[in-house]
């Protein structure tokens, strides 16, 4: 049986990627017999393009080589994909922001659907639908609004230095627990444990798979191959299709039952809802006929997901570099760790109150979103109409793809790009530089991440507060002997360091009532 359902296998693809070469040829022709010329790039073999020519696990880097010998706008062909690299932060401005109008759109993701994930809006195309999920987002996470989850990001962050200290071995555990405490605080309301939280980990066991499947390879095959979704569960290759079914299911729930936490919440009277951004808009559902609609009952589910979403593996994932730059870099945490305990002193931990007076924690905090980015290369966005720049065509539908990486590997603006330096980010007078990070590293144009602020906070919050309180170095083994490790990352939607050996504990200098009193600490 397993050869012969090999050989129909072979046959229907085959089928199918004539119909592709077909298409690829027509759309070739049209464009070199009608358009202005294409930003310059590698030359694409027939049928393929120039996919064989990509790092597939790093793609960052093949385009980072070909900014260097092409310039700042690449013209890229994978298989029917037309894109764009953009490899410099002018050039993204210039398009992304000036051009947004244009910029906006998302390409087409064949796995969105199938797994579940179309509730998630940043993927959404630009529209009507997209407007009014962003304004949802925008109306709890503008840098206005968000000064208020200022105390809790400070809370949750003393609570996961009491977790790293009791239980040091599983410090990425702590992050995702921090990340997503914050989040469902400040999207539902929801008051999560310190650890073991069944609704976070409700949350977990959704995204990890859910997350693992947003790749350009995965949706690619769905893409050429969309019959694997229709194969019966018998057959050979229907594993996609169950695995898409259960995503889908675990997705479905992670969304609906924190939101009925809050409806149910809302509908007892004795028990007083804390202000979210999912409350606070059911309650202007209850007083404003106009937009009491299923319509908008949707956008909003589609938006508090997406902040769920959005923050697990971003924030955590930060931090997760901090630590590792910690354990590499031992001299600036030393130098951090001096300027928190001259501005703060010992007798308190720091706040947000202090932050104007920390310069050194902000260019740290930059350089780690520099350093090692976990969005590389962001989340692409798609023309919506031809358009000419710097007399280079490119056409509606194309694929553009920011090369976050590249600029922070430009060795004219970043020099000894690879190492961590934070006081790059410092000038002659002690003071920050005007250069920052996060003008690039949360996107650009109208899809920038609209909770770059509390997303900001939140890493600057656990930073600070680890820096005060913990000492973080290289683990050693039985013998004292340090222990080497080179690092590695896991890829995909975020690009965060694996699990390394590292030792983390309460600093000597800081007293443990200090930490131990987060716990019962009134915010």
């Amino acid at each position: 049986m397993a050869p012969a359902v090999d050989g129909h296998f072979a046959i229907i693809a085959g089928i199918s990627l004539s119909f592709v070469a077909v298409k690829v040829l027509r759309r070739f022709i049209t464009k070199r017999q009608n358009s202005p010329s294409l930003p310059p790039g590698p030359v694409p073999l027939p049928l393929l393009g120039n996919v064989l020519s990509v790092d597939a696990r790093e793609p960052w880097l093949t385009y980072t080589e070909w900014g260097a010998a092409y310039g700042d706008l690449v013209f890229v062909q994978i298989i029917d994909e037309e894109m764009v690299v953009v490899n410099s932060q002018h050039t993204a401005e210039a398009l992304l922001d000036k051009r947004s109008r244009i910029y906006s759109d998302r390409p087409y993701l064949a796995t969105l659907e199938p797994y579940g994930l179309s509730i998630i809006f940043g993927f959404m195309s630009y529209g009507d639908e997209w407007r009014l999920c962003r304004r949802l987002f925008h109306q709890t996470f503008r840098s206005e609004s968000a000064v208020k989850f200022l105390p809790m990001q400070i809370r949750r962050a003393h609570e996961m230095v009491n977790n790293l200290v009791n239980d040091p071995q599983h410090y990425h555990d702590h992050f995702a627990t921090f990340s997503l405490s914050v989040v469902m605080s400040t999207v539902y309301g929801y008051d999560a444990s310190a650890r073991d939280d069944p609704l976070v980990q409700k949350v977990v066991k959704a995204l990890i798979p859910g997350l693992a499947v947003l790749t350009p390879e995965r949706a690619l095959m769905l893409k050429t191959f969309p019959f694997l979704l229709k194969l019966p569960d018998w057959c050979w290759g229907s594993s996609i299709k169950r695995t898409a079914r259960s995503s889908t299911e675990r997705i479905n729930e992670m969304a609906n039952a924190p939101f009925r936490y809050v409806q149910q919440h809302m509908a007892d009277s004795s028990i007083l809802v804390q202000s979210s951004m999912v409350a606070e808009n059911l309650r202007r559902m209850e007083t404003q006929e106009e937009v009491s609609n299923p319509a908008f009952e949707s956008a909003l589910k589609k938006a508090a997901t997406t902040a769920t979403m959005g923050s697990y593996e971003t924030t955590s994932a930060i931090l997760m570099v901090f630590v590792l730059a910690m354990v590499l870099y031992p001299d600036v945490q030393k130098r951090a760790q001096a300027e928190i305990d001259s501005v703060v002193g010992r007798e308190r931990l720091p706040t947000f109150e202090d932050r104007a007076s920390l310069p050194y924690i902000d260019a740290l905090l930059r350089e780690t979103f520099r350093w090692e980015p976990i969005g590389p290369l962001g989340i692409p966005h798609a023309t919506s109409s031809d358009d000419i720049y710097d007399g280079y065509f490119i056409p509606k539908g194309t694929i553009i793809t920011y090369n976050i990486w590249g600029i922070t590997r430009d060795e004219k603006r970043y020099p000894n790009a690879s190492r961590f330096i934070p006081e790059r980010f410092i000038d002659v007078d002690g003071a920050l530089t005007g250069d920052d990070p996060a003008q690039y590293s949360f996107g650009s144009g109208r899809r920038m991440c609209p909770g770059r602020y509390t997303a900001d906070a939140s890493v600057w919050s656990a930073i600070v507060t680890m820096l005060a309180t913990l000492d973080i170095s290289s683990a050693k083994d039985d013998q004292g002997k340090v222990i080497s490790f080179t690092p590695t990352f896991t890829t995909g939607v975020v690009r965060c360091p694996a699990i390394f050996p590292c030792s983390i504990s309460a600093r000597s200098r800081i007293h443990s009532d200090l930490v131990d009193c987060c716990r019962t600490a009134e915010f």
